[in-house]
């Protein structure tokens, strides 16, 4: 491949959403890699967590990457740290995604020297996830997040615990730290759909009716687990695949989100997840208000959004980029929460000229 062309992008989550002044530390050390180009930043106090993405060449995307997780390890403190996002470390996760020029198996092999050195210069406990897992079980990140922070004194010590870089036992340092996972995954699109409920509870409902993974099985008279003939819980299957789902309160807002992750959009695109949680919703006499897009997207996905609304309102004629695009803000609900501009948040538009988009 040309390595002229080659893009990689990479997406860290860190656990700090409230310190300003700890953010743009974090963001300074990153910005300040020759090579990369830093694309959105986006915080939320109550999940106390922000997440950059940037973009750029491999190797320089490869240093900010680790600048960015050893200047989040100088100040964030994750022994203090509370927030509503499951979280391992200060930073949580770290992952790299090929955008063009380079392949999966090279993006794998950046991840894991990358995970390899984090563990042996910064003495971090890494667990790599995704298709940089060295364990079929550790391509899931809810498993290695698993107990999340709170647990992880006694998760790193054990067998199936033990992390693929960096320390095996709790210190002061670990302590601080936390744990950190890092791999290599395709494109992913977190978005959040806003409810007029504050309950948590029903927004929980409505995220494991949809996301892949379902729900344990529930007898509706007594409301025991439902065990099947191998004596494991009964799951159902959630109607969506390639979803990530959980329900949270946020109080910022002042009302409940089912907060999505889509892990390829070519099987379930943002529209398809917003309407079946719409559905869901209707059927627990809630109902969606808008949405919410953290870090960016692709722009098909916002034309196939925009297309979908249209051919939905029996729309006919000629229509420009920009109106179908604007269709799917409104459709969507994209701007309740806050303003939402494409150039700032279609990776297309963000990353222009300068990388060849």
């Amino acid at each position: 491949m040309d390595k002229a062309k080659q893009i990689l992008e990479c997406v860290p989550n860190f656990s700090e959403g409230r310190n300003q002044e700890a953010i743009n530390a974090i963001t300074n050390a990153i910005e300040g890699v020759e090579g990369v180009k830093l694309l959105n930043t986006e915080s939320g106090k109550d999940a106390n967590r922000t997440v950059v993405t940037f973009a750029g060449n491999p190797s320089a995307v490869v240093e900010a990457a680790f600048q960015g997780i050893k200047m989040a390890a100088q100040v964030i403190d994750m022994a203090k740290h509370h927030g509503e996002h499951p979280r391992l470390g200060a930073t949580d996760v770290c992952p790299l995604v090929p955008v063009s020029g380079i392949s999966m198996e090279e993006t794998i092999g950046l991840a894991r020297k990358l995970a390899q050195r984090v563990g042996e210069e910064l003495a971090v406990p890494v667990y790599c996830y995704e298709n940089a897992a060295f364990r079929e079980e550790r391509r899931s990140l809810a498993n290695c997040r698993s107990g999340e922070y709170e647990k992880l004194k006694l998760k790193i010590t054990s067998e199936n615990g033990k992390p693929d870089f960096g320390p095996g036992q709790w210190s002061e340092s670990v302590a601080r730290t936390g744990a950190t996972v890092i791999g290599a995954r395709n494109f992913l699109v977190a978005y959040n759909i806003n409810l007029d409920t504050t309950s948590a509870s029903v927004a929980n409902e409505i995220a494991s009716d949809v996301r892949e993974s379902g729900h344990v099985a529930h007898d509706p008279k007594t409301g025991k687990i439902i065990f099947d003939k191998s004596g494991e819980p009964l799951r159902i299957a959630g109607t969506l695949k390639k979803i990530r789902a959980i329900g949270w309160f946020i109080e910022e807002y002042g009302k409940s989100q089912v907060s999505i992750n889509l892990t390829d959009i070519t099987v379930t695109p943002v529209h398809i997840a917003f309407e079946e949680v719409c559905k869901k919703a209707h059927e627990r006499g809630v109902r969606v208000t808008g949405s919410e897009l953290i870090g960016l997207i692709p722009l098909k996905a916002m034309l196939d959004a925009g297309k979908y609304f249209l051919k939905k309102q029996q729309h006919s004629g000629k229509v420009s980029e920009e109106e179908i695009i604007q269709m799917a803000v409104k459709s969507l609900g994209l701007d309740e929460l806050r303003p939402f501009n494409p150039r700032e948040k279609i990776i297309e538009y963000v990353l222009g000229s300068e990388y060849g988009s």
